[in-house]
C-alpha cells in the first residue's frame, strides 16, 4: 500500500472572514466546554474517551485535550487555544481554565475592535496592556505564608480540603528548598510521606529514556547510581558496571558527561530492554560543580570516578556504585530519594551552613546556598488513593494541578483569587489605545464567569482593590483573608499564554486544512 507524502495531501483553503469565523466557534466551543468547570462552583465534565468509556474530571487540561471537532477550521481554532492552555499549564502547573476563558473573550473582542484599528495596532495593544497587567500583578503579589500554604492547596484541590490539608502537610514538613509528587497509593487511601532525597537541575536528554510516556518521565526504582565526573569517552570504561546491572537485573542511574557512541549504544540497549537505565549529566556549573557533584555523590554513597583526577575508568566495580530508592528525571529537574540522609551528607550540610554564614561574595553565596538546598532537601510523596479508576484518574488529575500550583505560590508568591487579581487591574489600569481597551474588557471576563457559574448576579460597581465575591458565601469580601488566593505565576502564566494564542490567530488570513473525505461504506 502507499501512502501519500503531506505535500500530497488534498487541502482546503478557507479565507478571511470565513476562516476567522470558523476559527472562532472552535475558540468558543472549547471555552464553553472548559469554563464550566472554573471555580468552587464548576462543574463537572464527563466525556467518552478512546475506548467508549466515561470519564469524569474537573480538570480543565483534561477536558481541552479531551475536545476533537469534526470541522476542521473549528478543529484548528480549538487546537491553538489547546496550545496555549499546555503551555500555561507546563510554566505553571494550573490555569488551563483561565488561560482557555481570556483567548476566547480576548479573540473575540479584537476581532470586533478591527472594525476601528487596524490587525497592527491591535498587536501593539494586547502587548502594552498585556506589561501594565503582568507589573500591576507583580506589585500586589504577596510572599506565601504557612497559613496561606493550605489556602493554594484547598482551592487547586478545587476546595476538597482532605486533599488540600495532605498537600499542605507535605510541603510544610518538605520546606521551600524541598519537592513533593505524587504516587498511586497500594490501598484506597490517600495520604503523604516524607523522605530524604534532593532535586537539581538535570533534564531528560533523550524520548527513548522515557519510562512514564503519560507524563515524560525517566523512572527508575530502587537504582545503582554510577556518578563520573570526567567525560566518558565509549562504552568500554563502563563495562563491568553495565555486566554487573544486566546480570543482577539492577535499574542503572548514570550521572556522567557520555560521548555520542557510549550513549548511543546505551540507549539502544534500553530500547530493546537489555537494560534499564537513565543517563543524566552532573549537577552543576562553574567553580562550584566538582563539589556540587561530590554532595550528590554524599547523597547516593556513590564514589566519584574522575580520570583528570587519576581515577581509571576501566577498573571501575561495583564497589564504586551508590544507590537510591527511586529517580525522576522530566524535561527540567530529576528527583531522587534515599533511604536516610548519610553521615557523609550531614557532615556536608554542616560545613557549607559555615561558609554561608561567612561567605561576603553574593555570587559565591548564593551557590552555596544553592549547595545546601540540595543537600538539605526532602522529598514529600502524595500517595492518591480511590476506590475506582474513574476516581482516581480524577483525583490524581486535581492533585497534580495543585502540587504544581503550590510550587509556584511558593516561589512566586500569590495574589486574590476568584478572578478577582484580574478585575482588580481591569478597574484601575488606564488605557491609551484600542488594543489595551480590548486585553482590559477581556481580563474580567473569569471573575464573571465564576459568578455564573455559582449563580449569582453579575457585579456592576467597582471593587475595594483585594476584594471580590466568595462564591461559597456570595458575599464581597477580601479575598486574602477569606483564603481565596491563586499563585501569581498562575495567573500571569494564563494571561501571557492567552495574548500569544490571539495575537497569532487574528494575523492570519487564510487557512489550509486537509480535506476531509467521507467513508462511503455502510
Amino acid at each position: 500500500m502507499e501512502f501519500n507524502q503531506p505535500s500530497e495531501i488534498v487541502k482546503d483553503l478557507t479565507f478571511g472572514t470565513t476562516a476567522e469565523k470558523g476559527l472562532l466557534e472552535g475558540v468558543r466551543k472549547l471555552s464553553q466546554a472548559v469554563s464550566s468547570t472554573l471555580g468552587a462552583s464548576g462543574k463537572c465534565v464527563i466525556y467518552e474517551d478512546a475506548l467508549g468509556r466515561p470519564v469524569i474530571t474537573k480538570d480543565g487540561v483534561t477536558v481541552a485535550e479531551s475536545v476533537i471537532l469534526s470541522d476542521p477550521l473549528e478543529n484548528m481554532g480549538a487546537t491553538l487555544i489547546k496550545e496555549a492552555a499546555r503551555n500555561t499549564v507546563k510554566e505553571a502547573g494550573d490555569g488551563t481554565t483561565t488561560a482557555t476563558i481570556l483567548a476566547h473573550e480576548l479573540l473575540t473582542l479584537a476581532m470586533r475592535a478591527r472594525e476601528v484599528a487596524s490587525n497592527r495596532e491591535i498587536r501593539d495593544g494586547l502587548d502594552s496592556g498585556l506589561a501594565k497587567v503582568l507589573a500591576y500583578l507583580d506589585d500586589i503579589s504577596i510572599e506565601v505564608t504557612e497559613d496561606k500554604l493550605y489556602d493554594v492547596a484547598n482551592i487547586s484541590t478545587n476546595n476538597d480540603t482532605v486533599l488540600g490539608r495532605i498537600i499542605g502537610d507535605a510541603f510544610s514538613q518538605v520546606g521551600r528548598n524541598g519537592v513533593v509528587l505524587m504516587e498511586e497509593s497500594d490501598t484506597e487511601e490517600t495520604y503523604s510521606d516524607i523522605v530524604d532525597g534532593t532535586q537539581f537541575d538535570s533534564s531528560l536528554k533523550s524520548p527513548y529514556l522515557i519510562t512514564d510516556k503519560d507524563k515524560g518521565r525517566a523512572i527508575l526504582e530502587n537504582p545503582v547510581v554510577l556518578i563520573v565526573s570526567s567525560p566518558i569517552p565509549n562504552v568500554r570504561k563502563i563495562q563491568n558496571i553495565l555486566e554487573y546491572a544486566i546480570k543482577n537485573n539492577e535499574e542503572l542511574l548514570i550521572v556522567a558527561d557520555l560521548e555520542q557512541q557510549p550513549f548511543q549504544t546505551l540507549l539502544m540497549n534500553k530500547v530493546k530492554g537489555n537494560i534499564k537505565v537513565n543517563i543524566i549529566d552532573p549537577p552543576g556549573f562553574g567553580p562550584t560543580r566538582q563539589d556540587t557533584i561530590a554532595d550528590l555523590a554524599a547523597i547516593t554513597g556513590a564514589q566519584v570516578m574522575n580520570e583528570e583526577l587519576g581515577d581509571d575508568l576501566d577498573m571501575i566495580d561495583p564497589s564504586c556504585l551508590g544507590r537510591a530508592l527511586k529517580s525522576v528525571t522530566d524535561g527540567k529537574n530529576t528527583v531522587i530519594t534515599v533511604q536516610d540522609t548519610p553521615q557523609e551528607a550531614l557532615d556536608r550540610i554542616e560545613d557549607v551552613e559555615k561558609k554561608v554564614k561567612d561567605e561576603r561574595n553574593p555570587y559565591i553565596k548564593a551557590k552555596l546556598e544553592q549547595r545546601l538546598g540540595m543537600l538539605s532537601g526532602h522529598v514529600g510523596i502524595v500517595r492518591v488513593g480511590a476506590l475506582s479508576k474513574v476516581e482516581l484518574k480524577e483525583k490524581k488529575d486535581r492533585v497534580e494541578d495543585a502540587l504544581y500550583a503550590t510550587k509556584a505560590a511558593l516561589k512566586n508568591g500569590i495574589v486574590p483569587g476568584g478572578g478577582v487579581a484580574l478585575l482588580n487591574a481591569a478597574q484601575r489600569i488606564s488605557t491609551k489605545n484600542v488594543g489595551e481597551e480590548v486585553l482590559i474588557a477581556a481580563i474580567e471576563s473569569p471573575f464573571r464567569i465564576m459568578l455564573e457559574n455559582a449563580g449569582l448576579e453579575q457585579m456592576t460597581e467597582k471593587l475595594p482593590k483585594g476584594t471580590g465575591v466568595n462564591v461559597m458565601t456570595g458575599k464581597v469580601t477580601n479575598m486574602i483573608k477569606a483564603g481565596v488566593i491563586d499563585p501569581v505565576l498562575v495567573t500571569k502564566s494564563a494571561l501571557s499564554n492567552a495574548v500569544s494564542v490571539v495575537k497569532t490567530i487574528i494575523s492570519a488570513d487564510c487557512v489550509i486544512s486537509n480535506k476531509r473525505i467521507e467513508n462511503a461504506r455502510g
